[in-house]
């Protein structure tokens, strides 16, 4: 599916490998619809880094993977709706602050504009 806004959001992290279950759980049934809740983001993937190997220059490639695991896509309006005080209020909802969020690492966070 084409992106259809104007912003994307990529927080990309790892997490420690014994609360992999309790952060897909989290992730999924609270953080998600917590922020999706919040005005101006239009919707949310999440992805899991995989090994690639592709051809280039006419031969094949393997090319080895380079920072976090997971990544989560926020397709939102604009730069401001991650300083809203909705956003504040809902990435502090549910276990994610206290369960989740102090066994992940390497956490990176990048904003795009879509051309």
């Amino acid at each position: 599916m084409p992106i259809s806004a104007r912003y994307v959001l990529m927080a990309s992290m790892d997490v420690d490998p014994d609360k992999d279950a309790i952060f897909n759980e989290v992730y999924d049934q609270e953080h998600v619809p917590y922020l999706l809740e919040v005005p101006g983001v239009l919707s949310v993937t999440r992805a899991t880094a995989e090994p690639l190997a592709m051809m280039l220059g006419g031969e094949r490639r393997e090319m080895p993977f380079e920072g976090p695991r997971y990544t989560a896509i926020y397709e939102i309006e604009s730069p401001d709706v991650v300083l809203s005080p909705e956003w504040a209020a809902a990435v502090e909802r549910g276990r994610w602050p206290s369960e989740v969020r102090p066994y992940t690492r390497n956490r990176q966070h990048k904003l795009f504009k879509v051309s």
